[in-house]
């Protein structure tokens, strides 16, 4: 039996390439600015300008709920934010775990439950952030939607530790690594430059992420919702 080609690369569910993408085309648009291929000398401001238009405002959420007017352009900016970051390294990094940790959720969930996971925890993480008093610079990137596929990606590795009989902590493993890194690093950087440190509290932002992920999980997986309906209802086990 002839044994068929395989592709090199692993397939990806296509809700995941619809996540990354406007992310790196809005990085492409921006270092090709930066770089100075585009644009002319106007383009070096291209990625503030971006900023500005697209990253989520603490001050302008608390002022909106102060005020109870919630205008589209600031309600926009909870799920505007992770298409752009402050760096092309940044954005880098996170379009590949994006990737890596869509390939491995995308096997399990379907794909409007992987948007689920990344946006619910895009937008609670930013509410989040702006919940801390204190915290002036906008939030970027999609660190927090990313946190939420950890989350998705914890919630298989629990259960299945669960139906091997082994113990479902070592699935907090990698959480609680990241988390620890990056709680450390916030505290050093509001140590040293203050409160208003653009990376202080993003950490809250991404601890919300991830509990949004993982929660969310018990509802979005393969018979999740039915479970939960039936044990409501008194008939689940």
């Amino acid at each position: 039996m002839d044994e068929q080609p395989q592709s090199p690369l692993n397939p990806l569910p296509p809700v995941v390439w619809a996540l990354v993408l406007p992310m790196i085309a809005m990085e492409v648009v921006l270092s090709a600015g930066e770089g100075g291929l585009v644009g002319g000398p106007a383009a070096i401001g291209w990625r503030l300008e971006a900023v500005q238009r697209f990253g989520f405002s603490p001050q302008y959420m608390r002022q909106m709920i102060e005020v109870w007017q919630f205008p589209l352009d600031g309600l926009s900016r909870l799920v505007t934010y992770p298409v752009v970051s402050m760096s092309s390294s940044t954005t880098l990094f996170i379009v590949v775990i994006t990737l890596a940790l869509g390939k491995f959720v995308g096997e399990v969930f379907r794909w409007w439950a992987i948007l689920m996971l990344f946006f619910g925890s895009t937008v609670l993480g930013a509410l989040a952030y702006a919940a801390v008093p204190g915290t002036a610079m906008p939030l970027l990137g999609g660190y927090p939607g990313v946190y939420g596929l950890i989350g998705g990606f914890t919630f298989v590795l629990w259960r299945r530790q669960k139906l091997l009989g082994q113990s479902q902590l070592r699935a907090f493993q990698l959480i609680g690594f990241l988390l620890a890194f990056r709680m450390v690093f916030g505290v050093g950087s509001v140590l040293i430059y203050g409160p208003q440190a653009g990376t202080g509290f993003d950490w809250v932002a991404e601890l919300v992420g991830f509990v949004v992920g993982f929660l969310l999980s018990f509802v979005v997986s393969p018979g999740g919702w039915r479970y939960w309906r039936e044990k409501i209802r008194g008939r689940g086990v």
